[in-house]
């Protein structure tokens, strides 16, 4: 059995990337999520959980139905998975959308079998006029 530190730093970054293109396209790569994955999604006025591959996805499909892109992100190795710090923009009913989001994940050779994603909320682009007239951000 593969415990969860096993995994090395270069599968961890290729799981990531499968991550990057499943958030893209709401399609999840083979080797994405094990079998039985679970994931805890964390809005800023909600929360739900599913659990198993199937469901982990319509979840995620659910959320977003739209697919888009993820033009900026991080990857942080951790020592039982990896952390994934990452923008989303996506169009949807005419107007640009986007929204940061924080991706903890623990991963074993099946791929990843836990996932807490920490979201910002969907933000609209009046949204984002509105923050950019009330705050001058350091980094982007």
């Amino acid at each position: 059995m593969t415990t969860l530190s096993t995994v090395a730093n270069d599968a961890r970054r290729v799981l990531a990337e499968k991550l990057i293109t499943f958030l893209e396209t709401n399609r999840a790569p083979d080797g994405l999520f094990a079998a039985d994955v679970f994931c805890d999604y964390i809005s800023p006025l909600w929360r739900q959980q599913a659990s198993g591959r199937d469901d982990v996805i319509a979840l995620r499909v659910a959320g977003h139905p739209s697919t888009g892109r993820v033009p900026r992100w991080r990857f942080d190795p951790t020592p039982t998975g990896f952390v994934l710090e990452f923008d989303e923009e996506w169009e949807r009913s005419g107007d640009r959308w986007t929204s940061h989001e924080l991706a903890r994940c623990d991963v074993t050779a099946d791929g990843i079998v836990e996932i807490s994603v920490f979201c910002t909320g969907d933000w609209s682009s009046s949204r984002r006029a509105e923050h950019a007239a009330a705050v001058t951000l350091l980094r982007s």
